[in-house]
């Protein structure tokens, strides 16, 4: 079940990497670009992680939040953190429930096997809680970089 442009966001509740739960809904006014990955301190998610941060100040001049979803316990998104001085925010969704309301959670292809698991994706969410873009299957590496050109950021 893809979401796709104009639809509502699927609501959420999530523990952080300090354990404390953090709700879509405390973002109404912004935009949010939330991204799922499928495991903390692997080399692409990393990557991807590191690229949002490394970014973070030019998102945050457009007045958007980033928030990473991985199925991820708290401890692990904590050590994750510390280890890449990670500064967005990291949400544990080790039920994988808002993974598969978002369409993250299924089959896919991994080096050329049906696999069932965390779809890498981004969502871009109004101020309004709408989805603005559905990105399925993005790429670690440029996603970043790609995204920002879309959204005219710099």
């Amino acid at each position: 079940m893809a979401l796709e442009p104009k639809d509502t966001a699927p609501a959420f509740a999530l523990k952080d990497d300090k354990g404390d739960t953090v709700r879509l809904s405390q973002f109404k006014g912004k935009r949010v670009v939330l991204y799922f990955y499928p495991a903390a301190m692997t080399p692409g998610c990393t990557k991807q992680a590191c690229d949002f941060t490394d970014n973070l100040k030019i998102f945050d001049k457009s007045d958007y939040v980033v928030i990473g979803i991985s199925p991820d316990k708290p401890e692990k998104l904590a050590k994750f953190r510390e280890r890449d001085d990670l500064t967005i925010i990291l949400l544990s969704d080790p039920d994988k429930e808002v993974l598969t309301k978002y369409g993250a959670f299924g089959e896919k292809k991994l080096y050329g096997k049906t696999v069932v698991g965390v779809i890498r994706s981004t969502f871009i969410i109004s101020p309004t809680g709408k989805i603005e873009h559905a990105l399925y299957n993005v790429k670690a590496t440029g996603h970043v970089a790609k995204l920002m050109r879309d959204l005219q950021l710099s």
